[in-house]
């Protein structure tokens, strides 16, 4: 054997060894870590739901406080609001629900 075929093999050897160890290294952080890019990419996608729902959330608590806050300076919009969700009347009167079907 030559010196430059001993060299070959011992580098093929050794590159072989990295690519062993890269192979190993990625399986371990794509699969078996606690941390792997399965669970990554599901909390991901967790994330974006958590902020549409904020966004959501958001969104209908300003329009509970605007809500609100009309309810507490008119007292027309107080009572038709009593009359609308508790279906409450004043004496003397009949109330009459219409429900439609879809």
């Amino acid at each position: 054997m030559s010196f430059k075929s001993v060299i070959r093999v011992v580098l093929s050897m050794r590159t072989g060894k990295y690519v062993i160890a890269l192979i190993g290294f990625a399986a371990w952080i794509g699969y078996f870590d606690e941390h792997n890019i399965i669970q990554h990419l599901e909390d991901k996608k967790r994330l974006e739901q958590l902020k549409e729902q904020q966004v959501f959330l958001k969104n209908k608590i300003k329009s509970d406080k605007q809500k609100l806050e009309e309810l507490q300076t008119s007292k027309e919009t107080l009572e038709k609001f009593a009359r609308e969700q508790f279906q409450m009347k004043k004496p003397n009167e009949e109330v009459f629900l219409i429900v439609e079907e879809k």
